[in-house]
């Protein structure tokens, strides 16, 4: 798999296991939901006092391992540099990936106000590295 067809195929699955480093080294790991932002990364909407976010700031690298909606089947793992972006500047990213792993909301205004209540940020991993590279 390439950085082409692992994008590729977070346009069709979103769930995930996010992993970041604690500081003591040991991962800590999150399920979320992934879609891709604009600039051909992958994105995670979180909140600024999550520990993930946390752990971002602190250790900025992620991997995440991307399962299809059956689970047993293809999937993919991607490594990268990770950024934290906050309000005001994630709300459209936020807004994006709303829409792509969730549709249309029946309320953006009311949208845009949770994601300022919840603080919500957008957490952004380059594709560094992806696999896998071989089966079985």
């Amino acid at each position: 798999m390439d950085a082409e067809q692992l994008r590729e195929f977070v346009r069709k699955n979103h769930r995930a296991v996010l992993a970041t480093t604690r500081s003591d080294g040991r991962p800590q790991l999150s399920p979320v939901l992934v879609a891709l932002a604009p600039d051909g990364r992958l994105v995670v909407s979180t909140r600024e006092t999550a520990v993930k976010a946390k752990n971002v700031r602190r250790d900025p690298y992620a991997s995440l391992c991307v399962l299809n909606d059956r689970f047993f089947g293809d999937w993919a793992q991607v490594e990268g540099a990770a950024e934290i972006v906050a309000l005001p500047e994630a709300m459209d990213l936020l807004v994006q990936y709303y829409r792509d792993t969730g549709g249309e909301h029946p309320d953006w205004d009311e949208y845009r106000a949770a994601m300022e209540r919840e603080r919500r940020v957008a957490l952004l991993v380059s594709i560094d590295r992806v696999g896998p590279t071989v089966s079985g």
